[in-house]
């Protein structure tokens, strides 16, 4: 049986690129992971910053309003690509995404405390915070969505 090849399987097989597959398929996980996390926290920083500077929001209303779409771009492709998730019926599905956002929330909880010290308490600059706050919520999320969330997918 063929093995199931995924648009970067094959950008990976490429000319130019194809240097670098062995290294790619056996660190996948960790590189899709870091790349759709770099995405998701774009995503989190550019809506952030939109909420917070050009809207004036309140920095942890934003930072809501940031995480939901983060969130929500994240569980599709943590799914699909990097833990392969294997999920069958409307109540796996549901469950993965509930524990996925439980995650999520936990981590927004951390987040949100990150930015009431350093924004609100000793006032620093909110985008820098926002930034540095992220690093410690990537590393976070992919403990809690590799060890409970998509448990069952590679």
């Amino acid at each position: 049986m063929e093995e199931k090849r995924d648009i970067f399987d094959k950008i990976m097989a490429l000319p130019g690129f194809n240097i670098f597959e062995d290294f790619y398929k056996k660190y996948k996980e960790a590189l899709l992971y870091v790349f759709f996390g770099g995405l998701t926290t774009l995503i989190s920083i550019v809506s952030y910053s939109y909420c917070d500077v050009a809207l004036g929001i309140n920095p942890l209303i934003a930072n809501v309003i940031s995480w939901i779409l983060a969130v929500s771009f994240a569980y599709v492709t943590n799914k699909i690509w990097v833990f392969d998730s294997k999920t069958h019926g409307v109540g796996e599905i549901c469950k993965e995404a509930f524990n996925f956002a439980a995650g999520r929330l936990l981590t927004l909880g951390i987040e949100e405390l990150i930015l009431f010290i350093f924004i609100t308490k000793l006032h620093l600059n909110s985008i820098v915070v926002k930034i540095a706050a992220q690093f410690i919520v990537l590393v976070l999320n992919y403990v809690i969505s590799k060890l409970i969330v998509f448990r069952n997918g590679k």
